[in-house]
């Protein structure tokens, strides 16, 4: 099996002095790239959805890194490495759900501590590492995670979790990429409200690649579902507690219970680095709350208004309601605590 090599249009670029950043609020309309050098202005287009999906957020936070080095050994040689760690610090607070931002932030760290006799390149290429790894490893799930499609009809996923997410080809995505390779699939996406990455980006995205999708309201998830058209859901992961546990977009969970009533597999597709082996369940998943007046039509916001949003922008579905977990080290059925620990043995 040759896996597809044509590349849909990337979230990120790094050009050797600066991170140019597609701004995905502004898709499918405009096609807009902003350019970053220095690691403030990463931690903005974090922090405002211009950069958005966990593997990215991780790779854009690392290139943030690299930016802040070159700036900093020019303009404070004698204490560049504080400088730094103060901007490590800043794009730590960008976004509280994703675990790819600290893991990637933590390579980092790493490499602050050690003597360097070039300091730029090291960094650079420590993120370029990161990125490079990453589509190495949507590859591997991709073709995963097809292998549990075989024979499927139908499959249906919520959000973003394609190029635009990742540093390439994607994790719930790429499986559906890998899997319309070996054979017919009629995908369908959510529109996943509030911000609506389905029907901005993975529609869009999908057709990139001449692969048919049809969108459907949030809402219809359940009448899809009991109508027989397809066999999975397929969605990737902000976070993953050691249990199986898995934080990912509002609208998850409930997909999840839905699933589970009509008898639908639920795949949840992530990179190792998504894991946090630290937390042991999803209660203890920081669920970042976004700004009512992101959810609230206009006419509602201003002062003294009776009603108010509540915005949570993640939910966590619990290990009993996941069929699969898939990533770069193999694939775990029915997940539990024991079996995601074998993760851990995996080279």
């Amino acid at each position: 099996m040759t896996l597809q090599t044509k590349k849909s249009v990337q979230a990120l670029h790094w050009t050797g002095t600066s991170l140019k950043v597609l701004d995905q609020r502004q898709l499918p309309e405009t096609l807009v790239y902003d350019d970053y050098n220095d690691a403030a202005g990463v931690t903005e287009a974090i922090a405002t959805m211009r950069v958005r999906g966990a593997p990215a957020i991780g790779i854009a936070a690392a290139y943030g890194v690299a930016l802040s080095v070159i700036q900093h050994c020019a303009d404070a040689p004698a204490n560049w490495q504080q400088k730094v760690a103060d901007d490590i610090a800043l794009l730590a607070k960008s976004r509280p759900t994703a675990v790819n931002l600290f893991w990637a932030l933590a390579q980092m760290k790493v490499l602050l501590e050690q003597p360097l006799t070039n300091p730029q390149a090291a960094f650079i290429a420590c993120a370029e590492k990161i990125h490079a790894d990453d589509i190495v490893a949507n590859m591997t799930m991709g073709e995963l995670g097809a292998d549990l499609l075989t024979g499927v009809k139908g499959v249906m996923t919520h959000c973003n979790t394609g190029a635009l997410a990742t540093g390439g080809y994607g994790t719930a995505l790429g499986v559906i990429r890998s899997a319309t390779q070996r054979q017919p699939l009629n995908v369908y996406a959510g529109e996943t409200r509030p911000w609506l990455q389905g029907a901005r980006l993975t529609v869009w995205e999908l057709a990139q690649d001449e692969i048919p999708v049809t969108l459907l309201a949030d809402s219809a998830a359940a009448w899809l579902m009991k109508s027989g058209a397809i066999d999975w859901v397929i969605v990737g992961a902000d976070r993953i507690a050691a249990n199986g546990d898995t934080a990912n977009k509002i609208g998850t969970y409930s997909l999840a219970v839905l699933a589970k009533q009509h008898g639908v597999k639920f795949m949840v597709v992530a990179p190792t680095t998504t894991l946090d082996w630290t937390i042991e369940n999803g209660d203890q998943i920081d669920i970042e709350q976004r700004d009512q007046n992101e959810l609230l039509p206009a006419c509602y916001n201003k002062e003294g208004s009776l009603v108010s949003a509540w915005n949570p922008v993640f939910d966590v579905t619990p290990a009993e309601l996941i069929s699969a977990i898939v990533t770069e080290r193999g694939v775990v059925l029915n997940p539990t605590e024991q079996g995601m620990r074998g993760l851990k043995d995996v080279i």
